[in-house]
């Protein structure tokens, strides 16, 4: 038996983009019709490249600044929790350019919590692994300010469990606009230390 199992679910590609400025108070992704995905992440990303300093997201593993592999070259984000989140903030929409995302998909529930390490594969073969969950932080907060005052302040609670997931490229390959990846899951049961 594989040790990932393809599930049903498949999702639609709705939105792309790539972050290429260091500007975390103006983030903002450029909206693309394709992206070529490589090993290195995506051309003219900021958040590509084979490794990365490490941050203080994982200060408790290592020094501020190590370098480390880099699972966090695609941010990729749910359409319908971008709605949610829109919806709880009082907002019509949210700007996925907005929150610096690489990918949108639309068509797979409670996207922010599928298993890390599954992957999303595209027609081209192009494949993406999941690291884990990403957490809301303030940088999308400042951006949504700039165009909706008095409204940032609230993303951080209205994006909590609904941020979408970070992850890696297993297998180069190009995605574009209208593509549908489909999910494969880890095929393991979840982890019991009392076991």
């Amino acid at each position: 038996m594989p040790a990932l199992k393809p599930t049903e679910y498949e999702a639609e590609i709705v939105w792309l983009g790539v972050v290429t400025s260091m500007d975390r108070a103006a983030l903002l992704a450029e909206m693309r019709d394709a992206l070529d995905l490589r090993f290195d992440g995506v051309a003219g990303s900021v958040h590509g490249g084979l490794t990365r300093e490490s941050c203080t997201r994982v200060k408790a593993q290592y020094p501020v600044g190590t370098a480390i592999r880099n699972e966090r070259q695609l941010s990729i984000l749910s359409a319908e929790e971008l709605d949610a989140i829109a919806a709880k903030m009082g907002l019509d929409s949210i700007d996925p350019a907005r929150l610096g995302a690489s990918i949108v998909l639309r068509g797979i529930p409670d996207f922010s919590h599928v298993p890390p390490s599954s992957r999303l594969q595209a027609p081209s073969g192009a494949t993406v692994v999941v690291d884990m969950e990403n957490r809301p932080c303030q940088f999308p907060a400042k951006s949504i300010e700039t165009v909706a005052p008095g409204m940032g302040k609230g993303f951080k609670t209205a994006a909590t469990g609904r941020r979408g997931v970070t992850a890696w490229i297993a297998r180069e390959g190009r995605v574009a606009l209208g593509d549908r990846m489909r999910l494969h899951i880890p095929d393991q049961p979840g982890w019991q230390p009392g076991w």
